[in-house]
């Protein structure tokens, strides 16, 4: 081969246009690969994130979100509103809304925890955001990666890579950031209450609840539709009982599938000249304030709701609030048996987690109402 044709073949490799963005991205999506395989955090999104982040960050990957791309394609699902709702319809198939249903109180605390978007939302206008891009900041304290996503995808695209991957990155780290907050606002007297057994819920009642929540909720606020609407058919495919094949493809086939269609586009969408910025950073940092604050709210009200009930509410159940299922109920019961042995926290958790989904859900709806 030629002097020629050794230049033409550098010039049309990714060292021609090499540049410190992309080696310090690049740097960031290995962070993201390490922290979902070695430290199985949130893997299931994390993983395609990362690895969407890393091919677009290659020198001259950036055609694969261009016109004709591969994952400019895939991105459409994201740009057009359908991959979120798909990831709430297997969300639904998977989840058991009995713990809610048993201890409707639950559901409180599932919308104190909310308080995190409102205050990230304020705080995002008063630094200079506008409010469609506040509100796109607010819905990260909701630790809901897809209604993050959906909202933002609606309200300011532009900042998309920015906020998916910080709420993924909040939600993978609920285990580190939850438990210091939740043993700031309790006292271990409180820590080691212990909840009586939950009652049953008849299959009846899961069967109408899906129904009626769909009804009432979109009778009130039909932006939540897609998100709640989706979520609900996905839990009536669950409890009717007739549909095996459909709810198994739903909380299997599907939600994988739509997963790592959604996680690579997501990725591809932080590439260096949007995500290396001064506006950037303020996301990242309004969105963990943001998360802190849900966190706190919800554990603070679970303190209210002791009081209220004699004690009969352990105040650590609060912090499941926020919508990361089920981690967030997962991490209340490490922490609530580390002070009590047998303190089983995990049901009692799951009534505010699956509230908190809701929850979120509604806010975005609102959101969308209003600035949409």
């Amino acid at each position: 081969m030629n002097l020629e044709g050794l230049l033409t073949l550098y010039t049309n490799s990714g060292f021609a246009v090499v540049t410190w963005g992309n080696l310090v991205m690049l740097a960031i999506a290995f962070v993201l690969l390490y922290l979902a395989i070695a430290k199985k955090y949130e893997p299931l999104l994390l993983l395609p994130i990362a690895f969407g982040a890393l091919m677009v960050n290659i020198p001259g990957g950036q055609f694969l979100m261009e016109p004709g791309g591969l994952l400019y394609y895939f991105y459409q699902g994201i740009k057009l509103g359908i991959f979120p709702p798909l990831i709430f319809l297997g969300i639904g198939a998977m989840t058991d809304f009995g713990p809610m249903i048993a201890n409707p109180k639950t559901m409180l605390l599932g919308a104190a925890a909310q308080m995190g978007i409102m205050g990230a939302f304020i705080l995002a206008i008063l630094i200079g955001f506008d409010p469609r891009q506040a509100a796109s900041i607010g819905i990260i304290g909701g630790a809901d990666g897809p209604t993050a996503i959906y909202l933002t995808s609606q309200l300011a695209p532009e900042m998309l890579g920015a906020i998916a991957i910080a709420a993924y990155s909040y939600m993978a780290l609920v285990p580190i950031i939850q438990p210091p907050i939740m043993k700031a606002l309790t006292t271990k007297k409180e820590r080691q209450i212990e909840m009586v057994q939950l009652k049953p819920v008849s299959k009846r009642t899961k069967i109408i609840f899906p129904i009626m929540v769909t009804v009432v909720i979109g009778i009130l606020l039909p932006t939540t539709l897609p998100l709640i609407g989706m979520l609900m058919l996905g839990n009536l495919l669950r409890e009717s009982g007739v549909v095996e094949r459909l709810k198994d493809a739903a909380q299997n086939a599907l939600i994988n599938i739509i997963t790592i269609f959604l996680g690579l586009s997501v990725g591809a969408t932080a590439s260096a000249q949007y995500f290396l910025t001064v506006e950037t950073l303020g996301i990242i940092a309004l969105g963990l304030l943001a998360f802190c604050i849900g966190t706190a709210s919800g554990v603070l009200f679970g303190k209210l709701m002791c009081w209220w009930t004699k004690g009969e509410i352990n105040p650590l159940i609060g912090a499941a609030g926020v919508s990361a299922v089920p981690m967030a109920a997962r991490v209340v019961q490490v922490v609530g048996q580390k002070e009590n042995p047998q303190n089983f926290l995990l049901m009692h958790a799951m009534g505010p987690n699956v509230a908190g989904v809701i929850g979120s859900a509604i806010a975005a709806g609102v959101l969308l109402a209003l600035f949409g």
